[in-house]
């Protein structure tokens, strides 16, 4: 960390101090999320910017927070397995179940899709932002800071791994072990459940293939079978049900994830603030604060609908900061593989040379791509805006990752006041790129 910037550094971390011990947990929609939205805009108006906030709707379990409902679906249909062996058309109900929930899993779980929110509870969550403009008032582009103010719901399985703090391995095991073995349990009553109800529609349509399997003898060890197996998918379902805390007392108090992305964008504004003759020449620098990212990346989509036919998307580069906090894992996140979204490869270049400037090395050589979930520069991009996200964080579930335990005691200002570097660095590369090529729209080769 440069000397100079030390007191910006120590400023953010005083945010990630106050975001996780004085306001606590914030989930999507939560009224901690809003008391954190709020504080964010309170320290702008400290520095003399008029923060906006645009409320939307979300619903917080529609996403990866209702992942327990795919396992309290494994634990049902194994039980109803035992009717359906004497009651046949059971299975018909249980496969249509199951495809519902399997289409859920994969839209709107995974992918992230709005299809099924209308179906949940529904929330009031906010983004809040604030704008610099340079001197003179005049802009040709514009840098929008972001990070999202929200947090997960503690991940138990994460969480139960703190006893294997000192070993690493036996903690990934536990964690990947008991989440892989509900997720089979669960996948596989479902695929029962849609194999049995097509048998049983053969039966019923007198199709000859169907009779001939229900007399053959692997049916009948099959059938044998299903008397015991519920009994492990059940059980296995339930791990799935325990994957997420319901209870908001108990949820992330978001210290690294993510107080430290908040933090750093405002740390950089009141920079600039501070220094207008540091602004980059005819740039505007946004700092956003997003709501509901964990809830699937809902405060970003909901920002980028908002202002796509405006110049916030227009001629736009973002710098979405989300976990700087482990030392040893500075990185630009490039992809997130679930999306089907890489990002602009301009700033991943712009970071990675940074990196080497900064003599910052990284185990995962600066460079990851987002092996599950999203993150908030998935709609950016999509919305035509060049983005990447800066992180440092340790890519294996770890058991501060989505937990309670996720504080500012186990990471150094020493780190944020790097990250802080990082992104005036990138900032300065922005401004050389933008002086040389202009605007050419997000890369992703």
């Amino acid at each position: 960390m440069k000397e100079e910037n030390r007191r910006y550094a120590q400023e953010a971390f005083d945010i990630v101090t106050h975001a996780a011990k004085k306001i606590g947990s914030r989930l999507p929609g939560s009224e901690g999320e809003k008391k954190y939205a709020d504080y964010m805009g309170d320290k702008l108006r400290e520095i003399g910017i008029e923060p906006k906030q645009e409320e939307f709707a979300v619903s917080p379990r529609a996403s990866i927070g209702g992942i327990p409902y795919a396992g309290w679906a494994g634990v049902i249909l194994s039980l109803l397995v035992y009717f359906a062996l004497s009651i046949h058309t059971l299975w018909y109900g249980m496969a249509l179940s199951g495809i519902v929930v399997l289409v859920w899993l994969v839209a709107g779980v995974f992918l992230y899709k709005t299809w099924f929110d209308m179906f949940f509870k529904q929330a009031i969550s906010q983004n809040t932002y604030g704008e610099l403009l340079p001197p003179g008032g005049e802009y040709d582009y514009t840098i929008i800071l972001s990070g999202h103010t929200d947090t997960s719901w503690t991940w138990r399985h994460s969480e139960h791994a703190y006893k294997y703090k000192d070993k690493p391995v036996l903690g990934i095991i536990s964690t990947y072990g008991k989440v892989g073995f509900g997720a089979i349990c669960v996948f596989y009553e479902i695929a029962v459940s849609i194999a049995m109800a097509i048998i049983n529609l053969g039966i019923d349509t007198g199709a000859a293939w169907a009779y001939r399997l229900i007399e053959s003898a692997s049916f009948g060890r099959f059938t044998l079978a299903m008397y015991f197996i519920p009994i492990i998918t059940a059980i296995g379902s339930m791990f799935v049900v325990m994957w997420a805390d319901p209870n908001e007392k108990n949820a992330s108090r978001g210290a690294m994830d993510n107080a430290t992305g908040c933090a750093l964008s405002y740390a950089v504004i009141k920079y600039f603030k501070e220094h207008p003759e540091k602004m980059p020449e005819r740039c505007r620098i946004v700092d956003l604060n997003c709501g509901s990212e964990e809830a699937g990346l809902r405060g970003s989509m909901a920002f980028a609908a908002e202002h796509k036919d405006d110049d916030l998307s227009k001629n736009a580069w973002n710098i979405n900061i989300d976990s700087v906090a482990d030392k040893e894992y500075f990185e630009v996140v490039i992809q997130d593989d679930w999306q089907f979204t890489r990002f602009d490869t301009d700033m991943e270049k712009m970071f990675k040379d940074t990196f080497a400037e900064l003599g910052i090395e990284s185990k995962t050589n600066g460079c990851i791509h987002n092996p599950v979930g999203g993150c908030d520069s998935t709609p950016m991009t999509k919305a035509g805006i060049k983005s990447v996200t800066f992180a440092a964080q340790n890519p294996v579930l770890t058991y501060y990752y989505h937990t309670w335990r996720d504080m500012p005691e186990r990471f150094e200002m020493e780190t944020v006041g790097d990250g802080f570097d990082v992104v005036l660095g990138v900032i300065d590369k922005i401004a050389a790129f933008q002086k040389a090529n202009g605007y050419n729209g997000p890369q992703k080769k």
